[in-house]
């Protein structure tokens, strides 16, 4: 198999479970829609045809028996039941177990023989019978008639077979023909006729009846209003087609027969709602599928304009210096307009990096649904804000984060019905998960009206684990002891569940954020809810940091984790239990010196003031203090790769204009270890 062929194969893959996971959400929550029915079909249509063509048939026995199943929906023989969007749930995790096995070559690792009867064998099951009688099937067609349906079902046309009687009174039946054929080409495709447009006697006397296989972007009941408007139809039928053998096509009804009175005037087609709903597949699309491998590529080499870029200006600020002459000055301005055009170009290349956060948010519906009906809880899921785009890494990233938050909102934040009720609320309590740009940030808001967070237990709770002596937890403010859920090993849990309870998750999610170079923040009120606040830059490859000196050594600190830079003189700092601190603002804010934790020795310089630069991650303050601040620019970061490995505090590094490499500050664990 073409490497290329299974990297389409699994795209397509993860676009069509993701749309049947929506459109299945959407069918129990708003009942049977021609539109959401029509959508399950082709999605399983298209799973069936390209699993076929490449070769993995268990997908294709399932996904069969998916179509068959809502072709009976889709026909109004079966009713939408609990019964039936279960055995839709299970089928489409079975497909998705069958897409891991593909993915790692784990043939036939899935039993799919227990779906595949429970799919064939719904209908027989008491209560889950057709609701009317099979219907009959239209004229037989041939293989390549058969194909070009098909095509055009995948494409996303919906097909119908219309019947037409031409009244009797029809002077040129043929002539009549041919105008309706007009008609309908020009509002779709017509693929089939009976009769053909030659074979039409004009001499026949009586009604004459004409059968369309038609493709088309309009509903049944416009159709059969389009066409009853014609002149000279006496009656006309509309019922959606689908394929069902080789060479032979279904009716299915929808519309009944509905005697169309005849029209002195013939409506025009060129009416431009009917335009609006032309077949999809006769526009182009502008868009095309770019592999991730590529765009790291491209975002490499932007990264090394960028250095590139910060050394021309480095050699023309010397150069500057040392001549003033005309070459000098025609350097500055190529170098200026080079600045002008690698900013386009990094900003280009960050926009196609970009997704909409909207991929992400989609995974939480289903899971959603599942843990309310586990728990016996009724929630009602908000998503806004599903345009935000993100860098696709953050996305990648911060999933699990967001599970985490979903799942503790679920079974801890959102109370039970009846007590819910006690409360004077309303029995289904509300999840709302957002996303929006804010500051050159994406921030990212998980909030339910839940129960709250109360601090009095929180303490408790703390005390009995051992994390927190009694005298200690009697200090603590109310947003303190809030802040305690992101302690390692606390749990406000009764009991150990598969949801929650352990004590593990919430200090995985604060650090997993912060590796990110994000913020995580809490607001509660008790009895009203819990709001979780996560800010994120907008991508992890290039950053704004601000560049320091610690003697002879240069570093940078990303400017999403400084709150403000201040000068102090020696005797502001003070010492309180052993630790450097100083007041700001009736603050207390500890101070440190990196050049301790770096052994590298500290500038005695004489100067008056010591530059302080005041650093945050969640709600912890530092200052670091410095030996002198360069300013600020934008620097690319890299890996400090695998033979150096992972270093306290260092995030990366970066090369300089000058060409000198320099270490990037993870400001979260330089809290953590200088903060104490």
């Amino acid at each position: 198999m073409l490497s290329e062929y299974k990297e389409l194969f699994q795209e397509e893959l993860q676009d069509q479970l993701q749309l049947m996971d929506d459109e299945i959400l959407k069918l129990e929550q708003h009942g049977a829609s021609d539109q959401v029915i029509q959508s399950l079909f082709r999605a399983a249509h298209t799973l069936k045809g390209s699993s076929a063509a490449m070769g993995f048939e268990e997908m294709k026995q399932v996904t069969h028996e998916m179509e068959h199943l809502l072709d009976q929906v889709r026909n109004k023989k079966l009713g939408v039941s609990g019964p039936l969007i279960d055995l839709l749930f299970k089928s489409l995790d079975c497909l998705k177990r069958l897409k891991s096995d593909f993915e790692g070559q784990g043939y036939g690792a899935t039993e799919i023989s227990g779906t595949i009867r429970e799919l064939q064998s719904f209908t027989e099951t008491p209560g889950n019978q057709p609701e009317s009688a099979a219907t009959g099937h239209g004229p037989a067609l041939n293989l390549h008639m058969t194909l070009k349906m098909e095509e055009a079902l995948d494409k996303g046309a919906a097909v119908y077979w219309i019947r037409v009687q031409i009244s009797a009174d029809c002077f040129i039946k043929g002539a009549r023909m041919y105008v309706i054929h007009s008609n309908l080409s020009e509002w779709g495709e017509v693929l089939f006729s009976d009769p053909e447009l030659d074979a039409v006697d004009e001499q026949c006397q009586g009604l004459l009846p004409i059968t369309f296989l038609y493709a088309g972007g309009q509903s049944a009941e416009e159709l059969h209003r389009l066409v009853a408007g014609l002149t000279d139809v006496a009656e006309v039928h509309v019922d959606p087609a689908s394929v069902q053998a080789e060479g032979q096509v279904s009716i299915e009804p929808a519309i009944s027969a509905k005697p169309a009175e005849p029209s002195s005037e013939r409506l025009e087609p060129s009416i431009e709602p009917s335009r609006e709903h032309r077949w999809i597949a006769k526009t182009q699309s502008q868009t095309i599928r770019v592999s991730v491998e590529r765009l790291e590529h491209l975002m490499n080499l932007v990264g090394e304009l960028v250095i590139d870029q910060t050394r021309i200006h480095q050699v023309k600020r010397m150069i500057s210096r040392r001549y003033s002459d005309e070459a000098v000055s025609e350097l500055g301005q190529v170098a200026d307009h080079l600045t002008r055009i690698i900013g386009d170009l990094q900003e280009s290349v960050m926009k196609a990096r970009m997704l909409p956060i909207e991929q992400l948010f989609n995974r939480f519906p289903r899971m959603i649904r599942d843990l309310s009906r586990d728990l016996g809880k009724e929630i009602e899921m908000v998503i806004e804000g599903k345009d935000t785009e993100l860098d696709r890494t953050l996305i990648e990233e911060i999933a699990d984060p967001l599970i985490h938050l979903i799942r503790n909102a679920i079974d801890h934040g959102i109370e039970l019905p009846e007590k819910r009720r006690q409360a004077g609320k309303a029995a289904k309590g509300t999840l709302r998960i957002r996303a929006a740009h804010e500051d050159n940030q994406v921030v990212v808001y998980v909030e339910d009206d839940g129960a709250g967070i109360d601090p009095g237990k929180m303490k408790k709770s703390a005390i009995q684990k051992g994390i927190l002596s009694q005298a200690e937890a009697e200090q603590l403010t109310d947003r303190e002891a809030i802040g305690l859920i992101f302690r390692p090993g606390f749990s406000t849990a009764h009991t150990v569940s598969d949801i929650s309870g352990r004590g593990v998750g919430m200090d995985i999610v604060r650090s997993h954020i912060e590796k990110l170079n994000g913020l995580i923040d809490i607001e509660t009120k008790l009895g009203a809810g819990t709001r979780f606040i996560i800010k994120l830059p907008l991508t992890l490859a290039i950053i704004t940091g601000l560049l320091i000196r610690l003697h002879e050594q240069t570093f940078i600190i990303p400017m999403s984790n400084i709150t403000e830079i201040i000068r102090v003189t020696p005797s502001d700092i003070t010492t309180v239990r052993g630790q450097s601190v100083i007041s700001l603002r009736n603050q207390v804010i500890p101070v440190a010196w990196m050049h301790d934790h770096f052994q590298i020795p500290r500038k005695h310089n004489g100067k008056k003031h010591i530059p302080l630069v005041i650093v945050g991650s969640a709600d912890k303050r530092l200052a670091l203090a410095v030996d002198e601040l360069i300013g600020n620019q934008e620097v690319v970061i890299k890996s400090m790769g695998s033979y150096v490995g992972k270093m306290d505090c260092i995030a990366g590094a970066t090369i300089l204009g000058n060409g000198k490499v320099a270490l990037i500050l993870e400001i979260s664990g330089v809290i953590s270890k200088l903060g104490k």
